[in-house]
């Protein structure tokens, strides 16, 4: 197959997910290499960053092991990095699990049971565990002991199992999907905030040197404006655009190739990708910009309710594009000029009398 083929078949198969926040398992391989090491190497997130190593040398200088920490935030910020480098600037393993992998007590009870002093257990997507286990990760977090019930009914017997102290790292993308008691019980909490452009631009020509890839300080910008924010999007733009220059350039990325290769891959400008373009523009010219509800406004679009929700509603509404109000999602008028119409008058109604609440579901 003659190049050019190769790279728009691999283009059909990866424009679905290329700007996806969370990671597939060719992304995570990846990301194992380009990850920092430790809080020095880590860029953005400065105030983050600062907290955080102040509680790990605290910690080290008391011979003590850390806090537990829950870190917040969107997918593709760094929550995973961090735990990593909490385990390594403690000098501690890692044990990392998930919230939906812990089904049963039982299965949080085996997972504590194997962890010996010191140890830092990561619990990705923490609000997905189930009750009966979040309610015995309340005493294995405050008093480094479960109680493991053997039996059932009246002869049900209680057992008290006692834990060495280790270290829970938890990271949730919803933080008010956490019970309080919790929540509580963490002795630092961050929240991990969408990166700058110029804080993705050192990341994309760090990544860049990690993978040998040669750049311009063009192309390295080019990739940061249209990241989301996002760290993990970057690192993915990176390598689409490396492929793009490599078969059809001389190999260096420039400004022009990076654009050329964005557009190819149907990233705009702005970061909007065929999905976002395809939300605003079912509800500009086919619901004259709304209220429409969001289950009407997936299968406009010929998507999963939650991949409008969760994919590209949070992009949209925190780049002033679109607006959730009581009666609906609404077009703002800049997502009218960004598809290049002019909004009707009145168009903003909806949004001056700050009635957009993100609470309200409407189907």
């Amino acid at each position: 197959m003659h190049e050019d083929d190769l790279l728009a078949a691999e283009t059909a198969h990866l424009k679905e997910h290329v700007t996806a926040a969370d990671a597939g398992a060719d992304d995570r391989a990846v990301e194992a290499a380009l990850r920092p090491r430790t809080l020095d190497e880590v860029i953005g997130q400065t105030r983050v960053r600062e907290q955080l190593g102040l509680v790990l040398e605290a910690a080290r200088q008391r011979g003590r092991t850390s806090d537990h920490v829950l870190l917040s935030g969107p997918p593709g910020l760094g929550k995973t990095t961090l735990a990593m480098i909490i385990s390594a600037e403690m000098g501690a393993p890692l044990r990392i699990t998930s919230g939906p992998a812990i089904t049963h007590a039982g299965d949080l009870a085996s997972i504590l049971s194997g962890l010996n002093e010191g140890d830092v257990l990561f619990v990705d997507e923490i609000h997905r565990m189930s009750r009966p286990a979040e309610e015995m990760l309340y005493l294995a977090m405050e008093d480094f002991r479960v109680d493991v019930v053997i039996g059932k009914g009246p002869g049900a017997t209680s057992i008290p199992l006692e834990l060495p102290p280790f270290t829970l790292v938890g990271a949730t993308t919803r933080a008010g999907l956490l019970p309080g008691p919790l929540r509580d019980r963490f002795g630092f909490t961050a929240h991990l905030e969408f990166y700058e452009a110029d804080e993705l631009e050192l990341i994309v020509r760090r990544s860049a040197g990690l993978l040998d890839v040669a750049f311009t300080d063009g192309g390295a910008a080019e990739i940061a404006s249209r990241s989301r924010g996002t760290p993990r999007i970057a690192n993915r733009l990176l390598r689409r655009v490396r492929d793009f220059s490599q078969v059809r350039a001389d190999g260096v990325v420039t400004h022009e190739i990076a654009s050329q290769a964005l557009d190819l891959y149907e990233v705009d400008p702005l970061g909007l990708d065929r999905l976002d373009r395809g939300v605003l523009d079912a509800l500009v010219r086919r619901f004259g910009g709304g209220p429409v509800g969001i289950s009407t406004l997936a299968v406009a679009v010929g998507e999963e309710r939650e991949t409008v929700e969760e994919v590209a509603e949070p992009f949209l509404v925190r780049n002033g594009f679109l607006a959730r109000t009581p009666r609906g999602r609404v077009a703002t008028p800049a997502a009218w000029r960004h598809l290049g119409l002019t909004p009707p008058a009145g168009v903003g109604a909806y949004l001056v009398d700050g009635s957009a609440d993100d609470t309200l579901d409407f189907s």
